[in-house]
Parts: C-alpha cells; sequence; structure tokens
C-alpha cells in the first residue's frame, strides 16, 4: 500500500511541476516517454556519485550490473546463462 502512495504523492508533484511550466498534461506520448528516461537516468546518479565520493573507480562492469538493468528494465545475464560463443540464441 505504501508504494502506491508514494507514487501517487510523486504524480501529484510532478502535476504541479507540469502546472508550474504550463505543459499540457498529459504530456504528448514522446514528451513523456523523455521524462521516464530522464527519471531512469537521474535515479543512477545517484549510486555513481557516491561511488565517486568514495573514490571508487566506475568500471564497465559495475555500470553493466547496477545501473544498465534499472534503467532497461532487462536483468544482467550471468556467466552461467550464457550462450557459449559463436551459437546463435
Amino acid at each position: 500500500m505504501k508504494i502506491y502512495l508514494v507514487s501517487i504523492a510523486a504524480g501529484m508533484l510532478m502535476g504541479v511541476l507540469y502546472g508550474l511550466l504550463g505543459v499540457r498534461s498529459p504530456a504528448p506520448p514522446l514528451v513523456a516517454l523523455a521524462g521516464l528516461l530522464g527519471l531512469l537516468v537521474g535515479e543512477q546518479l545517484v549510486p555513481v556519485s557516491r561511488r565517486l565520493l568514495r573514490r571508487e573507480p566506475l568500471t564497465a562492469v559495475w555500470l553493466t550490473e547496477e545501473c544498465i538493468p534499472k534503467v532497461t528494465g532487462v536483468p544482467p545475464v550471468s556467466p552461467e546463462d550464457a550462450p557459449p560463443p559463436g551459437s546463435n540464441p
């Protein structure tokens, strides 16, 4: 139940921002999708910033395992589940 209340509150906040910016709601599909992409990418700035503040390196492996699945919604493939090289999945 809590997640639904938070979602409604976030939606209301965005509605207020839409009103202040003079953007028609609901936004045209392309604008809405761009906004959702911005939310997903923006969420990942927090763990990246924390990692940089701790002076830990940003490696391609870390980004692939931690950030990309959260943006794309596709879980990373573990080495055991990966198809053998040269095979056609």
